[in-house]
C-alpha cells in the first residue's frame, strides 16, 4: 500500500467525512490533537492523487512557516510526482506571491525587498517626518499606520475616520509620506502585504479571477486566528460565485484577539459561505483527565459555537496510573521557578527534549531559565526572532540584500555595522557611500575595496567573496559556503550567537528550497527570508520554554505550566476588564491551549506571592474541577 492509502485507512469516520468532502464550502470544528493537520494534509493529496491529469491547483493557506513547511512535506511524501500543484505557505507569503506576479498592475516592482524589522521601519519614517518636515511622534504614528493598514485603509482619505480632523490630517500626511518612502525604496512592510494584495484584486477584478481559475480547491488552516483584513482578502478573492473553501477552525483557541482575531471571522465565514459543518470533537493527544479538565474550563466562555460538542478523550496508550495531572502551590515565584527546576532536573536527560514550560508572560519564563541554569539543565527560551543576532549571520545578509539592491543604504549600514562589531575595525557606511559616488562602482563594491585593504586574512577573505558576490549576484548560493567557512563553528569567538545562528540558517535555506525551489533567484530567497523566523531550533535533549502564545500548535510529553495565579494568568488586564468581559474569555482560552499541549503529564502551579504582591490562586484551577492544596509546596 502506499503512504497515502494507509494514512486514508487510517482516519477515523468524522475525519474520513471532511477528507472525502466532494466540493462546496465546508466549515470542520476541529479541537485540540483531533488530527487537524492530518485531515489537511491528506485531503490535499487524495485530491491531487485522484486527478493527475488535471492541471488545477489547490492551495492550503495557514499562519506558520514551520506549519506550512510541515504540511508541504507530508504531502510531498503522499504524492511526490503530484507536489507542485500544491500551494502551501501562510497569508504574508501567499500575497509576497501574488504581488511578485501581479503586482506591476498597480505599481510595485516585483523584486519588491520586505522591511520586517521595526528598526528598519522606524528609521524609514523618522527619516519621511524630517525630510518633509512634519511634526508627530515617530512611534506612535507607526503604530497607528500599522492598525490603518490591518483594516485595509489605503492613505487617501484616511483623515476622515478620526474625531479630531486635525490629527487625521497629521496621520493622512504622515501615512502618505511613509508609504511613498517605501515606494521609492521598491521595499512593503507586513502589513502591506496583505493591504497591497487586497488593493490588486479590488482595482483589478481580473486577478482573483485568475486565482479562482487556477485553484479549484482553498483551504484554510487555524481559521480561528484570521484578522478583518485576511478574512476581507479571502471574500474578495472568492467573489460572488466561488464557494469551494474549506476552512478548519476551534473557536476555543482564538487567543490573539490583539491581533485581530475574532469568533466574528468564523460567524462571518458560516454567514458568507452557508458552509456544511463537520466536527471532530476526539482528542487523540492528552490522557482523559486533561481532557475533562479541559472540557469544564472552557465551558465558562460564551464567545464558542453553541453546538459544540465537548472534547472526548480518545488517547489509548496512558502512562502515570498515579495521575496525569499534578497542581503544586508555591511560597514565592523564586520558590516556584527553584522547584520545578529541580523536578526537571530529576527527570532522565535522554527525555528532556520532550519537556516544556510554559508561561503567560516572558518575564516567568527568564525566571525559569536562571532556576533551570542554576540546576545544570539545559533549556532554551523558543520565540520569533526577526534578525539573526551574531555579527557574521547579520553580515552575510546584509552582503545578500546589497548584492540584489546594489544602492541599499540600510543594508550598507548593517554591513558595515556587523563587520566593525566582528572584527573592531572602522569601515564606516557614510564613507563607503562618499567613495561609490566618485568611483561609480556598486556600494557592495565599494566595500569590497575598503575591507580588502585590511591586513586580516579573514578580512580580505570575505572581501573578496563580496567583490564577486557584487559582480554576479546569480551566483550567490555557490558564494554562500565560502562565506560559512570564514564564520566561526560555535559560539566561543566574541561571545557571538554564531552557533545558533549557524543552525537557523541551514534549516532556513532547507525550507526556503522547499518552498521556492533551489533555483528561485536571490530577490525571491530575500523575500522569503525576510518572512520567517531566524529562531534556532531546540536542541536535543534542551527544555523548551514558550508564552503560551507561541505553544500553539505545539505538543509535548511532559507540560508544566507555571504562573496560575489571579493577575498573572488570568491577566491583570482581564481581571480589571471583568469575569464576562471578552479579556477574560482570551485569558481562559489560553489556559486551554496552555494544558492541552500535554501528551502525558501536566503540572499546574502557582504562587502565593509574585515579585512581592500576594496574589490569588486563579479562577481557572476551580473551574477545571481542581482541589487547592492546603499549604505552599516546600
Amino acid at each position: 500500500m502506499s503512504e497515502l492509502s494507509i494514512a486514508l485507512s487510517q482516519l477515523t469516520e468524522a475525519q474520513s467525512a471532511a477528507v472525502n468532502w466532494l466540493g462546496g464550502p465546508l466549515f470542520v470544528l476541529a479541537g485540540p490533537g483531533s488530527g487537524k493537520t492530518r485531515v489537511l494534509t491528506t485531503r490535499v493529496a487524495k485530491l491531487l492523487a485522484e486527478t493527475p491529469e488535471k492541471s488545477f491547483r489547490v492551495m492550503a493557506l495557514t499562519f506558520t512557516n514551520k506549519a506550512a513547511d510541515e504540511m508541504s512535506t507530508r504531502i510531498q511524501a503522499f504524492v511526490p510526482d503530484q507536489q507542485n500543484r500544491a500551494s502551501i505557505g501562510t497569508f504574508h507569503s501567499f500575497c509576497m506571491q501574488m504581488l511578485q506576479q501581479h503586482g506591476s498592475h498597480i505599481g510595485i516592482d516585483p523584486n519588491f525587498t520586505i522591511y520586517s524589522l521595526e528598526s528598519d521601519r522606524a528609521d524609514l519614517l523618522r527619516e519621511t517626518i524630517r525630510e518633509n518636515g512634519l511634526p508627530g511622534d515617530d512611534e506612535r504614528f507607526l503604530g497607528t499606520i500599522d492598525k490603518l493598514k490591518a483594516r485595509l485603509i489605503q492613505p487617501e482619505g484616511s483623515a476622515k475616520l478620526f474625531g479630531d480632523s486635525a490629527i487625521g490630517e497629521r496621520i493622512e500626511q504622515v501615512y502618505q509620506a511613509y508609504e511613498a518612502a517605501l515606494g521609492r525604496a521598491n521595499a512593503l512592510d507586513f502589513g502591506s502585504l496583505i493591504a497591497q494584495a487586497y488593493r490588486l484584486i479590488s482595482t483589478f477584478p481580473g486577478v482573483a479571477l485568475h486565482y479562482r481559475r487556477t485553484y479549484a480547491y482553498w483551504m484554510f488552516d487555524e481559521f480561528q486566528d484570521t484578522t478583518d483584513g485576511q478574512y476581507r482578502l479571502i471574500k474578495a478573492l472568492a467573489g460572488d460565485s466561488f464557494n469551494n473553501v474549506f476552512a478548519v477552525a476551534d473557536d476555543d483557541q482564538i487567543i490573539y484577539q490583539w491581533n485581530g482575531a475574532s469568533f466574528q471571522q468564523i460567524q462571518r465565514f458560516r454567514a458568507d459561505f452557508q458552509p456544511t459543518e463537520i466536527q471532530l470533537p476526539t482528542n487523540y493527544r492528552c490522557p482523559p483527565s486533561i481532557v475533562a479538565a479541559a472540557n469544564q474550563l472552557v465551558v465558562n466562555n460564551t464567545q464558542r459555537t453553541t453546538s459544540k460538542k465537548p472534547l472526548e478523550a480518545g488517547k489509548s496508550k496512558l502512562l502515570y496510573p498515579d495521575g496525569h495531572i499534578r497542581l503544586i502551590r508555591y511560597s514565592t515565584d523564586e520558590a516556584e521557578a527553584a522547584a520545578i527546576a529541580a523536578g526537571i532536573a530529576g527527570i532522565d536527560s535522554t527525555r528532556r527534549g520532550e519537556v516544556a514550560v510554559l508561561a503567560r508572560t516572558r518575564a516567568l519564563l527568564e525566571r525559569m531559565q536562571k532556576a533551570l541554569a542554576d540546576a545544570n539543565v539545559p533549556a532554551a527560551n523558543a520565540q520569533r526572532r526577526d534578525d539573526f543576532r551574531s555579527p557574521q549571520f547579520l553580515w552575510l545578509s546584509a552582503a545578500l540584500r546589497l548584492a540584489a539592491r546594489p544602492l541599499d543604504r540600510r543594508a550598507l549600514d548593517a554591513l558595515t555595522g556587523a563587520f566593525n562589531r566582528w572584527f573592531d575595525t572602522d569601515i564606516w557606511s557614510d564613507d563607503v557611500a562618499a567613495a561609490a559616488d566618485i568611483s561609480s562602482r556598486s556600494l557592495l563594491s565599494e566595500w569590497a575595496a575598503a575591507a580588502g585593504e585590511k591586513a586580516d586574512d579573514r578580512m580580505k577573505a570575505l572581501a573578496a567573496i563580496a567583490s564577486g558576490l557584487s559582480q554576479q549576484p546569480s551566483t550567490f548560493r555557490t558564494v554562500i559556503p565560502s562565506a560559512l567557512a570564514q564564520f566561526p563553528q560555535d559560539n566561543a569567538e566574541n561571545g557571538s550567537d554564531v552557533g545558533e545562528d549557524r543552525a537557523a540558517w541551514s534549516g532556513l535555506v532547507r525550507s526556503i528550497g522547499q518552498a521556492i525551489g533551489r533555483d528561485a533567484p536571490l530577490d525571491q530567497f530575500l523575500q522569503e527570508l525576510s518572512l520567517r523566523s531566524k529562531e534556532p531550533p531546540v536542541g536535543p535533549n534542551t527544555v523548551t520554554l514558550m508564552t503560551i502564545h507561541s505553544a500553539k500548535g505545539k505538543e509535548f510529553d511532559h507540560v508544566y505550566v507555571i504562573g496560575l495565579a489571579e493577575d498573572v494568568l488570568p491577566s491583570f488586564q482581564s481581571v480589571k476588564a471583568g469575569e464576562r468581559s471578552p479579556e477574560m474569555e482570551e485569558e481562559r482560552r489560553n489556559c486551554f491551549v496552555a494544558i492541552t499541549r500535554a501528551r502525558e503529564w501536566l503540572c499546574l502551579s502557582y504562587a502565593d506571592r509574585y515579585r512581592g504582591y500576594l496574589k490569588s490562586p486563579s479562577r481557572f484551577l476551580a473551574e477545571m474541577g481542581l482541589a487547592l492544596p492546603a499549604a505552599p509546596s516546600s
